[in-house]
């Protein structure tokens, strides 16, 4: 039954191409026998650093969130620029609620930014469809934008 188990984990492990392969040796658990059994087993590897971030990719759900150290006003106004700045389009924008519904490479994305305390806000940017598949691209060129303009002053145009 043990045996079964394996080979049926090791088979469906084989079978999957988002994984590098490694070898393991197995000994059977009874004191009796000396067999040894080497199954290639094969484990999850990242994404390789060398994929262009225009490439749609599976993407972690941490990679859709950062803390900034940003009062939450000055996050969401930053982030509503940021998304203009790389032409993406606002479908939508809710600023009571710190929601901005926006599409890039032809999906919708939900940006919100929400309070962590005073001094601090989080930012997360998520597929509209919840399909995790999309260029990185689109989050970096985001978060890059931020980054760069933390210290700018975020001031009223007078019309």
């Amino acid at each position: 039954m043990e045996r079964k188990l394996i080979f049926l984990f090791s088979t469906f492990l084989l079978s999957t191409s988002v994984f590098a392969e490694t070898n393991y040796v197995v000994k059977p658990v009874s004191s009796g026998s000396d067999a040894v059994q080497t199954i290639q087993v094969k484990k999850e590897t990242t994404t390789p650093a060398n994929v262009s971030p225009t490439v749609p990719q599976v993407i972690s759900f941490e990679k859709c969130t950062k803390k900034y150290e940003l009062p939450v006003e000055d996050l969401y106004y930053l982030t509503l620029a940021s998304i203009n700045a790389n032409k993406f389009t606002i479908d939508e924008i809710q600023s009571k609620t710190g929601y901005i519904l926006f599409t890039a490479a032809n999906r919708q994305f939900l940006a919100s930014v929400n309070r962590v305390d005073p001094k601090s806000a989080i930012l997360k940017i998520v597929p509209a469809d919840n399909n995790y598949y999309f260029p990185i691209g689109i989050l970096t060129n985001i978060y890059k934008y931020v980054d760069i303009n933390t210290t700018t002053k975020i001031e009223e145009l007078n019309n």
